[in-house]
C-alpha cells in the first residue's frame, strides 16, 4: 500500500528526513498492544516494540506512539518485526486528561482531519456531552462533524438536531441512521481516500454499525443497547485503524463513558462564542454573572435568549479547566523544584570528591 494512501504527506515527509539518514522506514500505528504496536508500513502490517533509547527518554505518556501515529522503523533483519526509534510530530491530536489523579493528557487519536461525534438520538442523548466533545475537538484542531445517529428510534429527531445545531457553533450535525443507511450518503464526502476520520462518543451510541455500514460487511461486533435506559454496552474494547473498501481511514475508539476536559480558556471561548459575545456587552469588564449590574449575560437568561443549561454546562467546563491550568502550573512548580534539588545534590558530592574545586 502507498504510504500516501496511509495519509502521508510532505508535512511527515519533511520531519522524517533525520530518520531516514538513519536507514529507517516509515509506518503508521493501527493498534496497540500490551508491549508492541501494529504498524502499517508499504509492504502491510507489521509487529512494532519502542526503543530502549525511547523508553529512557520518554518523560510522559506523549513521548510514546499513539493510534494514528507516524513513527521511524528500523527493520529486524529476517523478520516481520521492526524497532520504534521515533514518533513524527502530530498534525492533529484528540486527547482527554486520564484518571483524576493523573494531570497528563491520554492520546485517543492523532493525525486526523474529521473527528465524526457520535451521539445517538434515543433514550442517551444529551447535548450537554456534545457541547463538551466539540471543546475537546477543537482542541485537537481536527474538523469536528456531528452525527446524530438512530434517528430511526425516535420521532422527535428533526426538534434534537435543532437543539444540536443551536450549540454546534458551526459544525455540520447530520442526522443518520447506521443500521437502515439513511443519512449515509451526507458522510461521503469527508470519507476520501488518504483521509483519516476518528468516530468518538459514548457506548451504544451505534459507532460499531456505522462503521460495519462504511465497511459494507460485518467487520465490527455489535451490542444490544440496555432498554431500561437506552445506554449501550462496551463493544469496541480498543482503539484501532481500519482502510474502508474506499481508501479512506477510520480510527474506532472505544465508547467513552466520562470524558474529562484537557483544552485551555481559549477554545472554551471559540467553543462558546455566544456567551463570549454577551460578556462582552456587561457594564464592567470582570463581570462574574451573577448580582453585577448592567450584565448582559444575566439579562439574556431572564429573557430565555439564552439557554439556562448551556450557561450551566460553559461554567462548569470554565471550573474544570480552571483547575487543571492550577494543577498543571502546580506539577511543572514540583517538577522544576525536583530538578534543582537534584542539581544541588549533585554539586554537594562533586563538593566532597573535589574540595579544592
Amino acid at each position: 500500500m502507498p504510504l500516501q494512501d496511509l495519509g502521508w504527506d510532505p508535512f511527515f515527509e519533511q520531519h522524517f528526513i533525520p530518520f531516514a539518514a538513519k536507514n529507517c522506514y516509515p509506518g503508521r500505528v493501527c493498534r496497540e498492544h500490551k508491549h508492541l504496536f501494529g504498524v502499517l508500513c508499504e509492504t502491510g502490517e507489521i509487529l512494532a516494540e519502542i526503543s530502549g533509547k525511547m523508553r529512557y527518554f520518554a518523560e510522559t505518556r506523549n513521548d510514546y506512539p499513539a493510534i494514528g501515529d507516524w513513527v521511524a522503523l528500523q527493520p529486524l533483519p529476517g523478520e516481520r518485526r521492526a524497532i520504534i526509534q521515533g514518533v513524527l510530530p502530530r498534525k492533529t491530536c484528540f486527547s482527554r486528561k486520564m484518571k483524576q489523579e493523573y494531570t497528563e493528557p491520554q492520546i485517543l487519536a492523532a493525525n486526523i482531519d474529521t473527528v465524526f461525534l457520535v451521539s445517538a438520538l434515543n433514550e442517551d442523548f444529551n447535548v450537554r456531552r456534545i457541547e463538551r466533545y466539540l471543546l475537546l475537538t477543537y482542541e485537537s484542531r481536527a474538523l469536528p462533524v456531528i452525527i446524530l445517529n438512530k434517528c430511526d428510534l425516535t420521532e422527535e429527531w428533526a426538534e434534537r438536531v435543532l437543539e444540536v445545531e443551536a450549540v454546534a457553533n458551526g459544525a455540520p450535525v447530520y442526522p443518520i441512521s447506521a443500521l437502515t443507511g439513511v443519512g449515509l450518503d451526507f458522510l461521503a464526502s469527508y470519507l476520501l481516500k488518504g483521509k483519516t476520520v476518528s468516530l468518538l462518543g459514548s457506548s451504544g451510541v451505534g459507532k460499531s454499525t456505522l462503521i460495519n455500514a462504511l465497511f459494507g460487511s460485518q467487520r465490527q461486533k455489535i451490542n444490544d443497547v440496555r432498554e431500561i435506559d437506552g445506554r449501550g454496552r462496551h463493544t469496541t474494547s480498543f482503539r484501532e485503524l481500519i482502510v474502508l473498501p474506499n481508501g479512506s481511514i477510520v480510527i474506532d475508539t472505544p465508547g467513552l463513558r466520562k470524558v474529562e476536559l484537557w483544552a485551555n480558556e481559549e477554545q472554551l471561548e471559540n467553543s462558546f462564542k455566544d456567551i463570549e459575545l454577551l460578556a462582552q456587552q456587561c457594564r464592567f469588564g470582570d463581570c462574574q454573572h451573577r448580582t453585577e449590574p448592567g450584565c448582559a449575560v444575566r439579562r439574556a437568561l431572564e429573557h430565555e435568549e439564552l439557554d439556562e443549561g448551556r450557561y450551566r454546562n460553559y461554567c462548569k467546563l470554565q471550573r474544570e479547566i480552571r483547575y487543571l491550568d492550577f494543577k498543571q502550573n502546580q506539577k511543572i512548580h514540583l517538577l522544576e523544584k525536583a530538578k534543582w534539588k537534584r542539581l544541588a545534590a549533585q554539586k554537594r558530592k562533586s563538593d566532597k570528591r573535589h574540595p579544592s574545586l
